[in-house]
């Protein structure tokens, strides 16, 4: 994402939302200033382990993020249009994200970026060592304790292709 990203609102989906919750850091959604996080209610459904929904749950109740109704008739069609060729949350989080202006934080690759960058266009797409940068520099985190949760992420088959958060930022 670059710096024109900033001060805008992020719809996250459920790859994104996962590797946070693994590192019990959605507080950090919170701590990045500059920026919003929305989750639609098909990214929450697709959360299904008991305690991670609590946290999620915590989180929308702590204002960490906010929970959003995929309702206008224009956001339900592009989710059906897209509901045939990615998942549910994926679908809905570009469909509210064109609709509304949004950002999308996914790690999806493949034929979600190319749909993204069809829907959306370029530049519209954090990822979450994206994210975790923007923590760096808004200095919400340490170099050394990004390089932790990067470790963490790992141990859960989440690889990065950096050696450390130090050459990112």
């Amino acid at each position: 994402m670059s710096a024109a990203g900033i001060g805008r609102t992020i719809a996250l989906d459920a790859s994104v939302l996962i590797n946070f919750l693994i590192l019990d850091r959605t507080d950090l959604f919170a701590r990045l200033p500059s920026l919003r996080f929305v989750v639609p209610e098909p990214v929450v459904a697709e959360i299904r382990r008991p305690d991670q929904a609590v946290v999620i749950q915590d989180s929308i109740a702590s204002g960490h993020m906010r929970a959003v109704r995929v309702e206008s008739p224009v956001e339900l069609g592009k989710t059906d249009e897209l509901r045939r060729l990615i998942g549910h949350g994926e679908a809905a989080c570009l469909a509210v994200a064109a609709s509304r202006g949004l950002l999308v934080a996914c790690d999806e690759r493949g034929r979600f970026l190319r749909l993204a960058e069809e829907v959306l266009g370029e530049g519209r797409i954090v990822t979450t060592p994206g994210l975790i940068v923007l923590a760096i520099q808004a200095g919400s985190i340490a170099v050394e304790e990004a390089d932790e949760m990067k470790a963490m992420l790992e141990r859960h088959r989440f690889r990065m292709s950096f050696k450390s958060f130090r050459d990112r930022v």
